[in-house]
């Protein structure tokens, strides 16, 4: 059974919770010192997020086609979910083929660090918007 019902509840979600992460001091800073244009493309349900850190605010875009990410992040939705809670570790998921990556992946591994207080706010933010069934 998947965590999310259809892409508008994915978009709400996780595009909901990138838009928190970037309004978060420590975090926000560090995405926009990165430049970095990531596009997160999930399945099961499919929708595409780019978080485009070049920009001031960052700029979190659902299905976008015109910018060209520099790191392109494939995965089921439901790792993703998983992912945010801590219970998926990024170079096992790759090795595994469970995300694949494609663009330089020591950039993505320098965000880890920045990224690493996400997973407890993670299920703060799905307690905020009255989602504690999406809690694992």
């Amino acid at each position: 059974m998947s965590y999310f019902k259809d892409s508008q509840d994915l978009e709400k979600v996780l595009g909901g919770f990138f838009q928190e992460l970037t309004q978060e001091p420590k975090i926000g800073e560090k995405l926009k010192n990165s430049k970095l244009i990531i596009r997160f493309s999930y399945t099961e349900p499919s929708l595409t997020l780019t978080i485009d850190c070049s920009q001031d605010p960052i700029k979190i875009l659902a299905n976008d086609t015109t910018l060209k990410p520099e790191v392109e992040m494939s995965m089921k939705a439901d790792t993703a979910h998983r992912f945010w809670f801590g219970k998926v570790n990024l170079l096992a998921a790759l090795t595994r083929r469970e995300m694949v990556a494609k663009g330089p992946i020591p950039k993505v591994l320098k965000l880890l660090p920045v990224i690493k207080p996400a997973y407890d706010l993670y299920p703060k933010y799905l307690e905020k918007q009255g989602l504690d069934s999406l809690k694992i």
